[in-house]
């Protein structure tokens, strides 16, 4: 298998696996789709690690496989890439990348479907597709510019220039860098730990931030009123209040 998924203490580690450089083509794409769904609904999965293994996180897209598509084959594969990606980003849970190596075109683009991004200090990160005549296919022009503000994401567009570590995490593309052989370990516990919290509260969370970027504030004021109500009517919210007004702050331990 191109991509697992392995569950331990409520994290599921969906880890990449096609060496050299876990280049994605469209079997790994498709297989990170139905991992991503399927840590969707698992109820053992409750926070969600990516991961490329020590050396690199992926170097992008197959190459040689996307050269030998023409426009029609494009125009039917590109929506499917695009939906893998997509199922990682919407997964309703707590998700961190733990980059290592390099995560360029596709790579980067993966990264960006998460909530947290945990860097190397060997990451390197770009959208290289400007250098093969193409623009990132994958979400990258509308995750980055997101993540990043449009001058930063056009800088790495246009020009295809890679950052390091450092410099990624004065951008903002990345959120903390860590020594290389630390990254996973880190990623796994920053996920462990969310994975004790209320599960439906960090969903609502989520889907509160995620889907108010995509809106007026006006709206994304009643998706989060929304959610904020809905909360009453939950276990999680009466054994956190509960433990606040009996125990005092931060010591609930939730189901």
């Amino acid at each position: 298998m191109t991509v697992t998924l392995e569950v331990s203490d409520g994290v599921g580690t969906i880890r990449l696996d096609r060496p050299p450089m876990n280049a994605l083509d469209v079997a790994t794409q498709d297989r990170l789709r139905e991992l991503a769904e399927e840590a969707t609904w698992r109820d053992d999965v409750r926070a969600v690690v990516l991961y490329g293994g020590e050396k690199v996180f992926a170097a992008g897209a197959d190459i040689k496989e996307m050269q030998a598509m023409d426009h029609a084959a494009m125009v039917l594969r590109s929506k499917a890439l695009q939906d893998s990606f997509t199922a990682v980003a919407r997964i309703p849970k707590p998700v961190v990348a733990a980059v290592t190596g390099y995560a360029l075109g596709g790579g980067c683009e993966l990264a960006l479907c998460a909530d947290f991004r945990i860097a190397g200090d060997n990451a390197k990160l770009g959208q290289p597709e400007i250098l093969l005549g193409l623009i990132p296919g994958a979400g990258g022009t509308q995750r980055l510019a997101r993540l990043v503000g449009p001058a930063k994401a056009k800088d790495l567009i246009f020009t295809g220039r890679h950052v390091r570590a450092e410099e990624a995490l004065t951008m903002g593309l990345v959120d903390r860098v860590v020594p290389a052989a630390e990254v996973y370990e880190q990623a796994h516990a920053w996920a462990a730990k969310l994975a004790k919290g209320p599960a439906l509260a960090l969903r609502a969370a989520k889907e509160a931030v995620d889907a108010g970027l995509e809106t007026d504030i006006d709206t994304g004021l009643t998706i989060e009123r929304t959610w904020f109500a809905g909360l009453f009517a939950t276990e999680d919210r009466e054994r956190g209040m509960r433990s606040f007004v009996e125990e005092g702050p931060g010591k609930a331990k939730f189901l």
